[in-house]
């Protein structure tokens, strides 16, 4: 058996213990924010009525939506046309992406030198793979627009292999080069 229960409590409630002060504060707390609610027009399993101030200006949609979550990608377009990097950000994805466009085997031969306005260089580590690159360059700039965009890059220049410099150091002097001492 429970404790005495109060007159006209519902199921489980007043089941404490006699003279117990905090469930009968409980209660009354409850009871005084049900009126309260009930007086403002709110029923149970409603949404919430939410307050708003608006400004003087009429500017609250445009408050909301800047406030609102939004998804990142379009957040990162609108700061990346917002500073003007659009074209840096189209090198950046022709160079990071280099891999993915020209496939491991290539990418392991053929490495990014410069990009210059619209023209890539590139750099093979022998003259085969030079001479590969050359033949496949229609190839890479069609995969180039398919992936980074379309006149990114329009040429692409490819150059042999960089021959042995003779300059060791940081203090090598000028002059002819190895030839002066055959001479």
């Amino acid at each position: 058996m429970t404790g005495p229960r109060t007159p006209g409590a519902g199921p489980g409630e007043g089941d404490a213990a006699p003279g117990d002060g905090t469930m009968d504060a409980a209660r009354e707390a409850l009871s005084r924010a049900r009126r309260t609610a009930r007086d403002k027009g709110l029923r149970p399993g409603s949404p919430a009525r939410s307050r708003r101030r608006r400004g003087s200006t009429g500017e609250e949609p445009d408050l909301r939506a800047r406030r609102d979550p939004q998804l990142l990608g379009d957040e990162m377009e609108r700061l990346v046309a917002g500073r003007g990097w659009a074209g840096e950000v189209q090198v950046g994805g022709v160079v990071g992406r280099w891999r993915a466009i020209v496939g491991d085997q290539v990418a392991d031969q053929v490495e990014v030198v410069a990009f210059e306005g619209s023209t890539l260089t590139v750099r093979a580590r022998s003259t085969a793979w030079a001479t590969q690159m050359r033949l496949l360059t229609s190839t890479v700039l069609a995969r180039i627009e398919e992936l980074v965009g379309e006149g990114v890059v329009a040429e692409i220049v490819v150059q042999g292999p960089a021959g042995p410099h003779w300059r060791k150091g940081p203090l090598s002097s000028g002059g002819r080069g190895p030839r002066d001492t055959y001479g």
